[in-house]
């Protein structure tokens, strides 16, 4: 591993020029537009510098609990709370003082400028070099043409949108080069060394990643710390075996892989350690990127109101520069990708709701845009796919709650853990019978109850040899933690009907009065009740669910069998919190997007019974075989009506049988009867993990 020094020297002139420019324009600067602006942010540059240096000289071993406490909420405070409303980055702000030309893209500017915490934290000095030499670059045309006594014409705004795509465009190759590295090469490697070589005792230790730290990170780490380690053990485990199953189920052979993806959240460390030492018994390395592990989010509504700044830059050209430098940089690693066998994901939950305002401030792709947008995604897709290749990799998710989940937080902790750790075995069983009855069928009728008006009909995949083939997956605890579904990719002609829902939250938004009407399997017609303006309401749908595609399929069909979660949840008051990950297994669900199978059609996957899966593909994914890039929309949004608004499933067969598996909420599928005992248990878990 380069020492800072090292890896500072090749760019020590480069960053000795920048930096001095920059003290003088923190100290003052010309007399220009927006001074007050561009001396906030030279100051801001000034201090990242500052920083890196001080961090390879080892200040984060050396700094109190206190004063990195202070110099984090210091790092955040101008987007957090009530400070965002006055914001250099709040583009509504930015636009008040600076104007609505200037003013969102110099938020937009500064948004990008923020990224220097990670870039300190990590040493990364090219990159700090590159981020402050756009600074000076755009803070010279200023200077240049409306500085001194003898002012020329005023800058431009194409001119400062012409240096942003410049920057994003020729840095692609260097932070393409990051990305690839650290998601499949294990050497040197920032987090893992945080991870695995603190004393995850001392919560000094919360502070080294720079990200964002609060009560969520320390009380998570404090309670983890206080588990016994039995509990951590369960965890970890749930979480590794879940990988390991979910490659043994696929008929991967994991021998062969090298390395992992591990992701979590800031806090978990000492059950993600645990996990490490799981996969090093597998042969594998864990790796880690910015992005995998994460802290809190300093203000939701910042991260949405730069969301699509990519519009600054976001043409073809730019696309096709983006896919060269990622194809270059798989190239430079193929062994490394070949090796390397998917992610496992630590998720968190229970975060306060979040309601976003959109503003005219911010920026937003165009139509255009986003059909490029999508178009960059699939072409990245595919890279992936090829150089880590798609059928032989796997995943796991697995998630606990966050503090602010409410007071009951340590039980809900533990209920959390048992449901993660359930009997899979037991449902193994029971979800085999609800699997037997769905394959005698032709296609499924839903409907709702107690106010909802759901009346949906799924079309299902015939079988040609019913003895050794079938059409749902019997999903227990492995890529998808916890236990509690079988799904299938329902056939689209003849999927059609009304899917309501009154109140759900999809990726962390609110939606009441959901609605969506599938016409061979879909969307035709969409609307919810957030806003008085119906056609707000639409657009709302538009770019949350539909990500502005002009319609999407019905990618999935499942029913979800976990009621011990599903009582948990009426018990704790936190239905709304839970991620789709665990709301999920709690009713019928219906994706929206591409299929569970998308990118990995013609890998062979079995039941524990031994049949064959064969129900992936729909009339959207097999346009792969000729035209991968009209195959796939890089969306996946799953919607799920809770038993309580369930009036039945039935699977309707061809010789006319009506075979009921749900009615009223309750199981009645002859093998299930145990699903309903969770309905009727005054003690719905027991604490004693």
């Amino acid at each position: 591993m380069d020492s800072y020094a090292e890896r500072r020297e090749p760019f020590q002139e480069r960053l000795s020029l920048a930096a001095e420019r920059i003290g003088e324009i923190a100290d003052g600067g010309e007399h220009v537009r927006f001074a007050d602006y561009f001396r906030f942010c030279a100051d801001f540059v000034r201090k990242m510098l500052t920083l890196a240096d001080q961090i390879a000289d080892g200040w984060l071993m050396r700094a109190t609990l206190e004063e990195l406490e202070a110099h984090n909420r210091q790092l955040y405070a101008d987007v957090t709370g009530e400070a965002y409303a006055v914001s250099y980055a709040n583009p509504v702000y930015a636009a008040s003082v600076m104007g609505e030309d200037f003013g969102p893209l110099f938020a937009a500017l500064y948004t990008e400028l923020r990224q220097m915490i990670v870039f300190a934290y990590e040493g990364r000095v090219e990159e700090l070099t590159a981020e402050a030499e756009l600074f000076l670059q755009i803070y010279c045309s200023f200077a240049d043409h409306e500085g001194g006594a003898r002012e020329q014409a005023p800058v431009a705004i194409k001119e400062i949108r012409d240096i942003l795509y410049w920057f994003q465009s020729d840095y692609s190759d260097l932070f393409m080069e990051h990305r690839v590295k650290k998601i499949v090469d294990p050497e040197d490697n920032f987090a893992v060394r945080i991870c695995m070589d603190s004393d995850l005792t001392d919560l000094r230790y919360l502070y080294y990643y720079g990200e964002y730290i609060t009560d969520d990170e320390r009380l998570t780490a404090l309670h983890l710390n206080a588990l016994p380690e039995k509990t951590i053990r369960k965890m970890a485990r749930a979480m590794s075996e879940g990988y390991r199953i979910g490659f043994e189920k696929a008929g991967i052979d994991l021998s062969k892989k090298r390395t992992v993806d591990v992701r979590y959240h800031i806090g978990f460390e000492r059950m993600i350690r645990e996990a490490i030492h799981e996969f090093a018994a597998m042969g594998l390395q864990p790796t880690m990127h910015r992005g995998g592990f994460e802290g809190a989010c300093p203000n939701r509504q910042y991260v949405y109101d730069h969301r699509e700044d990519l519009s600054l830059y976001l043409d073809k050209k730019f696309v096709q520069r983006r896919l060269e430098a990622m194809k270059a940089a798989f190239e430079r690693r193929t062994k490394e990708a070949a090796g390397h066998a998917g992610p496992a994901v630590q998720e968190v939950f229970g975060e306060v709701p979040f309601s976003p305002v959109k503003t005219e401030e911010a920026f937003s792709l165009t139509a255009k845009q986003h059909r490029l947008s999508v178009e960059m995604q699939n072409g990245m897709s595919q890279l992936m796919n090829t150089y880590i290749i798609g059928e032989e990799r796997s995943f796991t998710i697995i998630a606990f709650p966050l503090p602010q989940i409410g007071a009951q937080y340590p039980q809900i902790f533990d209920a959390i853990v048992r449901i993660n750790t359930l009997d899979y075995k037991q449902y193994e069983r029971i979800q085999q019978a609800v699997i037997d009855a769905l394959d005698e069928g032709e296609c499924v009728h839903i409907a709702g109850r107690n106010g909802n008006s759901t009346d949906l009909y799924v079309k299902l995949h015939p079988l040609d040899h019913p003895n050794s083939q079938t059409k749902f997956e019997n999903c227990v605890s492995d890529v998808n933690i916890p236990v509690g579904e079988v799904f299938t990719s329902p056939v689209l002609e003849g999927t059609s009907g009304e899917l309501y829902v009154s109140r759900v939250y999809l990726n962390g938004l609110l939606y009441t009065d959901l609605r969506v009407v599938f016409e061979d399997g879909m969307v035709r017609e969409y609307s919810c009740s957030n806003f008085q303006d119906p056609e707000k309401g639409r657009a709302y749908i538009l770019e949350n669910i539909l990500k502005y595609h002009e319609t999407l399929p019905m990618g999935e069909f499942a029913i979800g069998t976990n009621t011990t979660a599903y009582m948990a949840a009426r018990k704790y008051g936190i239905a709304e919190r839970l991620p789709i990950l665990i709301a999920e297994k709690m009713g019928p669900h219906f994706a929206v997007g591409d299929t569970c199978y998308s990118w990995s059609e013609d890998q062979k996957t079995y039941n524990p019974d031994g049949k064959e899966i064969v129900a992936k593909d729909n009339t959207c994914s097999i346009r792969r075989l000729e035209d991968v890039s009209k195959a796939y929309f890089n969306t996946h949004t799953d919607i799920t009506i809770p038993y309580e608004e369930l009036g039945g499933i039935w699977v309707l067969t061809k010789d006319g049988r009506k075979i009921p598996i749900i009615e009223n909420g309750r199981f009645v599928l002859p093998g299930t009867e145990e699903l309903n005992q969770p309905f009727d248990e005054e003690e719905i878990l027991a604490v004693n993990i």
